[in-house]
């Protein structure tokens, strides 16, 4: 038997009308979604990437700005890290972050919108 990975036909949700064919579909996809999102979904790694954005942040200061000790944060920015979600660069004796990959800046933009209350 032959597994067609792509089995959802294109049809539109009774609740919002948007089209299904944005869904997840592929195995490795939605494997690679799971392992981000798992590594995402820590209060205190979610605050890390809050605290990053769109910038380059010394462990310095995300220690500041987070509120923890540095080897928590440093446990945590591995595991970030690792899931490929952060790059690092070294300067000297301090050590640099960025959110390496474009999509999680999207996903945490999404996030805002939604679960960030504007008055």
């Amino acid at each position: 038997m032959v597994r067609n990975e792509y089995a959802i036909e294109a049809r539109k949700s009774a609740n919002t009308g948007m089209p299904l064919d944005f869904l997840l579909t592929r195995d490795d996809d939605i494997e690679r979604a799971s392992r981000s999102l798992k590594a995402m979904s820590h209060p205190l790694r979610l605050k890390i990437l809050c605290t990053l954005g769109d910038r380059e942040v010394s462990v310095q200061d995300i220690v500041s700005h987070v509120g923890t000790s540095q080897s928590n944060i440093s446990q945590h920015l591995a595991i970030l890290r690792d899931k490929g979600i952060l790059t690092c660069r070294k300067d000297a004796n301090r050590v640099y972050y960025r959110v390496g990959d474009p999509g999680t800046l999207r996903l945490l933009g999404m996030m805002r919108e939604i679960f960030c209350a504007r008055d």
